[in-house]
């Protein structure tokens, strides 16, 4: 029997990929979801699997090769090669000291990589809580890994000693992946074995592969070197195994020409003037490698601009005051000022539609929902929860959502359908003393508010100088699509809606 490998579904809007690298060649034997080949898209790289165990058959799709959603890859003969499949080298490494350790008097289980979240295929360890011969409990946590969004705890599957540890802090790992063994044995502990990560002559420990280490970079990665004259030593792989990804290339293309030396984009050696002791370089985590791309993304991509204002709070400081205790006591939650803005905002964008919509190649996509975004710093970084549909919602439910949320991303168990489809963004810098700033637009959004901190200032009202709590606001916005009138009015009918809240009730 015959099974086709085609090409899986790729994301939103992508349609084609290129074929990076086969991990197999016709004849060889694969096991059931061992990995076939890598796909290059302009977004990410695909991992595609075997759908079934068996005999490689034809290869179809040579590496280098454009192919659409669906086509076909290769073939599969389904036979006796699936009940003894073959296992690749890294495999076989990571196995043989598994059977030198057998558990006397218990059973060996394996700790595996968890669902790290949709489109999500791979994590970074990032911590070890117990090492090798440490007793462990059922659900204990064992160790933490860091996706591009979020940081996912494994626990422990069984209670016993933890025998092996196969995956070492800042090791890349797949989806589904051995991170561990555990013994349930009571020998286990003598027999435990620890994997230790290859260090450097000055104790450094390897986060990528050594420097010779034969790894075969992506045909894409090769063109795109030899099209930019960029050297292979010069480019940092991302890719499996360090493999050097297309988009690897572009990054270190773009530093090149942005640096004011050829080797500006190195790390920077101490000076023999400087005392090292007084430095300390550490690696940056896998969420602020990707919000530091994300943000770069948008100022490259977005025709970004800043309008401002300022709103006068004693309106909704008087409305929250008066009815705060009450608001409680009703609804379990506290009244605060973000329910009031994102109703606001709500208000304004059904005004003002180019700000809730998005660009698609050449199309609009107007938005005839609100899904808000709110910007929330955690100790590991920036993240945005969406709040779905909250043009829809209540002021009690608008603040148990902000409150779930908020609690959920700073204790990073947010997952990323959580993070994913908002349509416009708050974020509130007020919170730590902000005065005044230019928030960046979150991807794909054309709008993002800027809320500041609240400062008594003299203004004239009525002919009289008097004290009011002031806000400044500031709307960023994306010039392609919104016009400097749309983005003025939405700042101004924000404004007008804070400053009198009765306005949200009678939809004014």
């Amino acid at each position: 029997m015959t099974t086709e490998v085609r090409v899986p579904t790729l994301g939103e809007s992508v349609t084609e990929a290129t074929v990076a690298t086969w991990f197999k060649k016709p004849g060889d034997p694969v096991a059931a979801d061992e990995m076939l080949c890598e796909l290059e898209t302009d977004k990410v790289t695909v991992e595609v699997p075997a759908p079934a165990a068996g005999t490689m058959g034809e290869i179809v799709a040579q590496e280098g090769d454009t192919v659409g959603v669906d086509a076909l890859l290769a073939t599969i003969t389904e036979g006796e090669a699936k009940s003894a499949p073959a296992k690749t080298e890294k495999a076989e490494k990571s196995e043989k000291p598994a059977a030198s350790a057998p558990a006397s008097g218990g059973d060996s289980v394996d700790v595996m990589v968890p669902t790290l979240g949709e489109s999500v295929t791979e994590a970074t360890v990032s911590t070890w809580f117990k090492k090798a011969g440490d007793s462990v409990e059922a659900d204990e946590m064992l160790c933490e890994l860091e996706t591009d969004k979020v940081s996912v705890e494994v626990p422990a599957p069984a209670a016993g000693t933890l025998t092996e540890i196969l995956a070492n802090e800042g090791d890349t790992v797949q989806a589904g992946g051995k991170l561990a063994v555990l013994s349930s044995g009571d020998g286990a502990a003598q027999k435990a074995q620890v994997s230790e990560p290859t260090k450097s002559s000055d104790g450094e420990q390897y986060t990528t592969p050594p420097a010779g280490r034969d790894v075969e970079d992506a045909p894409s990665a090769k063109k795109a070197m030899a099209e930019a004259g960029i050297s292979r030593d010069s480019v940092t792989g991302t890719g499996r195994d360090g493999r050097v990804m297309k988009e690897d290339v572009a990054k270190a293309a773009s530093s090149a020409s942005a640096a004011p030396a050829p080797d500006a984009a190195a790390p920077r050696a101490p000076s023999p003037a400087e005392d090292a002791s007084r430095e300390e370089r550490v690696k940056m985590t896998r969420l602020r490698q990707t919000i530091a791309r994300r943000l770069k993304e948008s100022q490259n991509t977005a025709a970004m601009l800043t309008t401002y204002n300022e709103v006068d709070m004693t309106g909704v400081m008087t409305l929250r005051n008066e009815y705060k205790d009450e608001f409680l006591k009703k609804h379990g939650v506290k009244l605060g000022f973000m329910s009031f803005f994102t109703k606001a905002c709500c208000h304004a964008l059904r005004e003002v539609p180019e700000v809730n919509a998005e660009i698609d190649g050449t199309d609009v996509v107007y938005k005839n929902f609100v899904h808000m975004g709110i910007a929330a710093g955690t100790p590991t970084g920036l993240v945005v929860p969406v709040i779905r549909d909250a043009d829809q919602m209540s002021f009690a439910e608008i603040e148990k959502a902000i409150a779930e949320k908020g609690a959920r991303a700073r204790d990073g168990k947010l997952s990323m359908a959580e993070m994913q489809g908002g349509t416009f963004t708050i974020s509130n810098g007020g919170v730590y003393g902000s005065l005044m700033s230019s928030p960046i637009l979150n991807p794909p959004q054309s709008g993002i508010l800027g809320m500041h901190k609240i400062q008594d200032r003299p203004m004239a009202i009525n002919g009289e100088v008097v004290i009011r709590p002031m806000m400044y606001l500031a709307l960023s916005y994306d010039h392609r699509i919104v016009d400097g009138k749309g983005a003025v009015t939405f700042l101004v009918r924000v404004k007008d809606a804070l400053e009198d809240p009765r306005r949200l009730l009678m939809d004014l």
